[in-house]
């Protein structure tokens, strides 16, 4: 391929160069090849923002051409499909040579770069954000149009990559976005699940979970590189040789697997840099055997690529089960190790000096699952490159930093010492020195203090010998940091005090942030419209420029027109729900929004019980329904498919939404809705209309949330506890918009301490007991009592996250909400400072607190 046929579109993003061109589409084949690499004539610099042909014509031919050549179909005969993965690879063209350029600019000038390792990463559609970036949405529409199409269309048959399950995974999408808009050299390296996290449907009223067939039709954002793949090892036993005179070790491995690469373009927002995202996909090594086929075992023949591929054939397999845990391992040490690999070996320059890895990379480990990389990285070191440990560990204790995600101890992973010395025995090996080592440390800073030694031990003797990867990680991490401030002092002061006390100045704070290109920009085009109108451009990379926006919650037509786009989002998603699911929503409510994933420090049973405590009052005839607010709650949630508790939730959610949506003694005040499949996509339609946030977990059980941010910055306020971020939230935007209420986490820990007695309060609260035992009663399941016994057997005797002493507290609040919202003008005023005080909650910011406290890397331009 030569300069002369290069395709328009690569073309005309900038200079030509002369000579030979890299065929193939994605970055890491060109890192790969033999020789010198292709040098350009011209001054290196990333592609110039208005390069590509932006005029309708131009979009209209490469479309085609796509259309004609890529989907090999006229027109006239194309399906949706068809013409949805022709415009995303014709949107991609517009990337491409950026993507090139970038890689180029990033071997060039030789800055540190920053690896973010994560199992997870919720991306959301990626041609809304591609056209975003590539600002060729309107471009793009009128190119459609010109062709009889519908952009709307298209862009709704794009299934999103289901690979997280919630906040953990959208954090990670969030980031990468922010570096690649903040020009900072950034590889995301995660999994490429063949089917993600599940597809959730509702059966009588209960989760069944389908298949995530995200792939199915198609994946045309993704550039796979089997000619890159990486050779994974696992099993076997370790063997002691002698290396010249220097007693060495060497892993003689059972068996192996091949890593294979998909890159996927990270852009920034319309800057010309676009990053990338490398995730990795097992296969067999030998995935076929013939003579094994050709003798009429054809299950036998193919065993080895089925054994292979479980490992990235979904998302957090359910690991009740011995095998579960060890697929489990599996999925994090190959991720890890096809990794490191990848950019030691592909990343530096052949002649690179491992002794300065950490002034070219830093690793985030986003929560424990990446961390088995400290070992590996000290195996690729001491074994493969013959380092002495000294210098290895020199090495390696630079080169990690370490995210923790939760408060909860059952959250903070261990491996059993008998799984781990099965499947990854050198990598035991090492931990055991790097423990040794550590605990000689500790023994001489506390020589009486056997038992902290014990407790702060990477490796547990009691109840059963594991490693624990929260120490592993806190020891080899150059920082270790929570996701808001109230989580960063209880992880410190909790969860790792031995840790905080022996490592003070490794501990530090870095609350989470969203990105407002998706999250305002893309998801809510009508507030995003008003607020350009209203303080002009900018503000997408600077969130900062949102407190603008506060004198104008004075204002009587700005406040008139931030309603109108709130009614506008209303309409929008109400239209998407009818279609989606069925759902008929009422208009004239206020929108009561709790979406996050199921578990019980979330606290859905409290929303829930909410909601029945305002149903019996109406049914009882305590209470007129023309004197309640119109209110409409929505749940969105999955429960991990293991957890029985979260389950029943679900269903008895559900079965109380069938009861009041069809009890014409409600008299249309109160609705109830359940959306199945919760993800990104319904998330940018479902958070721009809501009036209310739930954020309701109990004090001290929620490290950050990412979702409340979101909602304040799309301008609903927040009724919630003190906990993880919502403590800040409410710092930003004020008392006065924001609804707090419940226990604080002193006072959850000296009720526990005191001995939690959930009946007794149940005795006590007319309210909370007239709920329960309408539950109880079969009220919402056919007159069975048998039904939700669970849920409410554990209300009444366990409650282990306090839902039903924040009960009455929590009443109070909603009862402060309804005298609020029927004052418009009131509420409309604290919507509209929740957005302009919101701009603190951007990930961009969150960006340059790592890599001013943590990463020691920066912006390169």
């Amino acid at each position: 391929m030569t300069a002369d046929i290069v395709p328009e579109s690569l073309a005309e993003t900038g200079p030509i160069p002369t000579g030979p061109i890299p065929t193939d589409e994605s970055p890491i084949t060109e890192a790969r090849r033999v020789g010198p690499l292709f040098q350009p004539t011209h001054p290196l610099a990333l592609a110039p923002v208005s390069a590509p042909p932006h005029s309708v014509d131009g979009f209209v031919r490469e479309f085609l051409r796509e259309l004609n050549t890529g989907q090999g179909v006229a027109l006239s005969r194309s399906t949706v499909n068809d013409q949805y993965l022709a415009l995303a690879r014709t949107v991609r063209h517009y990337l491409m040579a950026r993507w090139l350029e970038t890689l180029k600019h990033n071997r060039s000038s030789k800055a540190k770069t920053v690896g973010y390792l994560s199992a997870e990463y919720l991306l959301g559609r990626q041609l809304g954000n591609a056209l975003l970036a590539t600002d060729l949405n309107d471009v793009a529409e009128k190119a459609l149009a010109a062709c009889g199409l519908d952009l709307a269309t298209l862009r709704a048959q794009e299934v999103e990559p289901g690979l997280g399950n919630g906040g953990l995974g959208r954090l990670a999408a969030c980031f990468i976005d922010s570096l690649a808009t903040m020009s900072v050299p950034c590889i995301g390296y995660g999994i490429r699940y063949e089917y993600g996290i599940f597809r959730q449907t509702f059966v009588d009223g209960r989760q069944v979970e389908q298949p995530d067939t995200w792939l199915a039709l198609g994946g045309p954002w993704e550039f796979p590189h089997p000619e890159a793949a990486v050779e994974v090892e696992f099993g076997g036993h370790t063997e002691s040789y002698d290396d010249n005179g220097t007693e060495r070790t060497r892993w003689v491995a059972s068996w192996n697997v091949l890593g294979i690469p998909y890159n996927y373009m990270v852009p920034g927002y319309q800057n010309g840099r676009v990053n990338t995202l490398r995730l990795w996909s097992a296969q067999a090594t030998k995935a076929f055997d013939l003579a094994i086929f050709n003798s009429g075992d054809y299950a036998e023949a193919v065993r080895a690529q089925t054994f292979a591929e479980n490992i990235t054939k979904v998302l957090y397999p359910e690991d009740s089960t011995p095998q579960g845990k060890e697929l489990r391992l599996q999925q994090q040490y190959f991720f890890v190790a096809c990794s490191l690999h990848d950019f030691i070996e592909q990343m530096l320059e052949d002649d690179f000096d491992l002794h300065q890895l950490p002034e070219r990379i830093v690793f985030q480990l986003n929560d424990t699952h990446p961390v088995i990389a400290v070992p590996e990285l000290m195996r690729i070191l001491v074994d493969e490159k013959k380092f002495d440990w000294d210098e290895a560990w020199a090495i390696t204790s630079k080169c990690f930093a370490y995210t923790c995600h939760t408060l909860l101890p059952e959250a903070l992973e261990t491996w059993s010492v008998e799984l781990m010395g099965r499947l990854l025995p050198r990598h035991l090996e090492i931990i055991y020195r790097i423990n040794d080592e550590f605990l000689e440390q500790v023994r001489e800073t506390y020589p009486d203090d056997e038992l902290r030694a014990r407790r702060m031990s990477i490796v547990a003797d009691y109840p059963s010998r594991a490693v624990r990867m929260a120490f592993l990680a806190t020891v080899a991490g150059i920082k270790v940091n929570g996701v808001a401030e109230l989580h960063s002092q209880l992880l410190a002061e909790k969860v790792l005090p031995d840790f905080s006390e022996f490592f003070p100045d490794k501990f530090t704070n870095v609350t989470n942030g969203v990105t407002p290109r998706r999250f305002i920009k893309l998801a809510n085009p009508f507030l995003s419209n008003l607020i350009t109108d209203t303080i002009g451009v900018g503000w997408v990379t600077d969130l900062d420029r949102l407190a603008e926006l506060e004198p104008y919650a004075e204002d009587e037509d700005f406040r008139r027109a931030f309603r109108k786009a709130k009614e506008q989002n209303k309409t929008r998603l109400y239209s998407i729900l009818r279609t989606r699911d069925g759902i008929d929503l009422p208009d004239g409510h206020l929108l009561d929004v709790m979406v996050k994933r199921l578990h019980e420090y979330k606290r859905q049973t409290l929303k829930l019980l909410h909601v029945v405590t305002l149903y019996d009052q109406i049914i009882s005839g305590r209470v007129d329904p023309k004197d309640v607010l119109p209110r409409t709650v929505v749940f969105g949630a999955k429960a991990a498919p293991g957890y029985r508790m979260a389950k029943d939730t679900i269903a008895l959610i559900n079965a109380v939404a069938t009861t009041i949506n069809n009890d014409k003694r409600v008299g249309g005040r109160l609705a109830l809705a359940f959306p199945a499949n919760y993800n990104v996509t319904l998330a940018e339609k479902l958070i721009p209309a809501a009036d209310l946030s739930e954020q309701i977990s109990l004090a001290g059980m929620e490290a950050s949330g990412t979702g409340n941010m979101k909602f304040a910055m799309n301008g609903a306020l927040t009724i919630g506890t003190d906990d993880g971020a919502n403590v800040e939230i409410r710092r930003f935007v004020g008392n006065d918009n924001f609804f707090l209420f419940g226990m604080l986490e002193p006072e959850v820990e000296a009720l526990q301490a005191s001995g939690y007695q959930p009946s007794r309060l149940y005795e006590e609260d007319a309210d909370l007991k007239a709920a329960i035992d309408l539950i109880a009663s079969g009220a919402f399941s056919d007159g069975d009592r048998g039904t939700f016994e669970p849920v409410v057997s554990n209300l009444l005797y366990q409650d282990r996250f306090m839902a039903l002493a924040d009960y009455r507290s929590y009443l109070e609040a909603q009862e402060k909400v309804e005298k609020a919202y029927v004052n418009k003008e009131a509420w409309t005023k604290s919507a509209i400072l929740n957005v302009a005080r919101s701009g603190y909650f951007s990930s961009d910011r969150s960006m340059r607190d790592y890599l001013g406290r943590i990463w020691g890397a920066s912006p390169d331009h």
